[in-house]
C-alpha cells in the first residue's frame, strides 16, 4: 500500500487556485486510472485504485492546508507505513511554471503544507514539486498562491497533469526518472521528423551535411560554344 497525497485547501472557493494543484494533480490520477469514488475518511476525501502492481490510496486533506499532516498522518498510522511510503504533491514557488522535480526527504522550505506534514510525519516522505512560479516580491506570496491560474495556463497545466498521470504508475514503482519523463512527453513533445538530426552536444536539430554544388547548365548554343572556344 503507498499514499499519494496532493495538498490543497477544500472547497469550491479554492478549487483553481495555484495553491490547490496538488488537489487537481491525485484528481487527474484518480480519473485516468479509473480509481474508485471519493469517500469522507482520514480528515479528507479519500479514493482507492492500483497503479501497475501497487495499491494506493489517494488523499486529499481537508484539514487546510496548514494542518494538511493530521489527515495525512492519520492514513499513514491506520495503514501502518512509513513515511517513504507517502508521495506528497504540492506547488512550489522556486520551480518555473509547469516545471516538475521528485525529491526524497529534505526541509519543507517554509511550506506551510510541507511543514505540518513534519510534524507529523517526519522528514522522509517523498515529494512531487510542482513549479508554479514566484511572483517576484516575498509580499505578493499569499495573494498569488491563493489565487486562480490564469487562462493562459491552462494549456501548460493540462499537460502538465496529464504527464503526470501518464507517469503514475512509473512512480508508484519508484522509478521517477521514468516518471519525469512521462511528464515531460506531455509537457515538451518531441518534435515531428523533419529529416533533421539532434547533435549530441546540444540535443538540437543540426542540418544534413551539403552535398557537392551540382553544375550549372550551359545553356549556350553549338556555335556559340566555338567561338567562345577560340577566344
Amino acid at each position: 500500500m503507498l499514499i499519494f497525497a496532493g495538498l490543497g485547501n477544500p472547497g469550491a472557493k479554492y478549487a483553481q487556485n495555484r495553491h490547490n494543484i496538488g488537489f487537481m494533480a491525485v484528481d487527474r490520477i484518480a480519473s485516468d486510472h479509473g480509481f474508485g469514488p471519493w469517500k469522507s475518511r482520514f480528515q479528507g476525501q479519500v479514493s482507492e485504485g492500483r497503479l501497475g502492481s501497487e495499491k494506493v490510496l489517494l488523499i486529499k486533506p481537508e484539514t487546510f492546508m496548514n494542518l494538511s499532516g493530521q489527515s495525512v498522518g492519520e492514513a499513514m498510522r491506520f495503514y501502518k507505513l512509513a513515511p517513504e511510503d507517502i508521495t506528497v504533491f504540492h506547488d512550489e514557488l522556486d520551480l518555473v511554471p509547469g516545471k516538475v522535480r521528485v525529491k526524497q526527504g529534505g526541509g519543507h522550505a517554509g511550506h506551510n503544507g510541507l511543514r505540518s506534514l513534519h510534524q507529523h510525519l517526519g522528514p522522509e516522505y517523498q515529494r512531487v514539486r510542482l513549479g508554479i512560479g514566484h511572483p517576484g516580491r516575498k509580499e505578493l506570496v499569499a495573494q498569488y498562491v491563493l489565487h486562480d491560474f490564469a487562462r493562459g495556463d491552462q494549456d501548460w497545466l493540462d499537460d502538465l497533469l496529464r504527464g503526470i498521470a501518464d507517469g503514475a504508475p512509473h512512480l508508484a514503482e519508484g522509478a521517477s526518472d521514468r516518471f519525469l519523463n512521462a511528464v515531460a512527453q506531455r509537457v515538451a513533445p518531441p518534435r515531428p521528423s523533419t529529416g533533421k538530426k539532434p547533435t549530441p552536444e546540444t540535443g538540437t536539430e543540426a542540418e544534413k551535411p551539403a552535398g557537392p554544388a551540382a553544375p550549372e547548365e550551359d545553356e549556350r548554343s553549338p556555335l556559340q560554344k566555338l567561338v567562345d572556344k577560340f577566344r
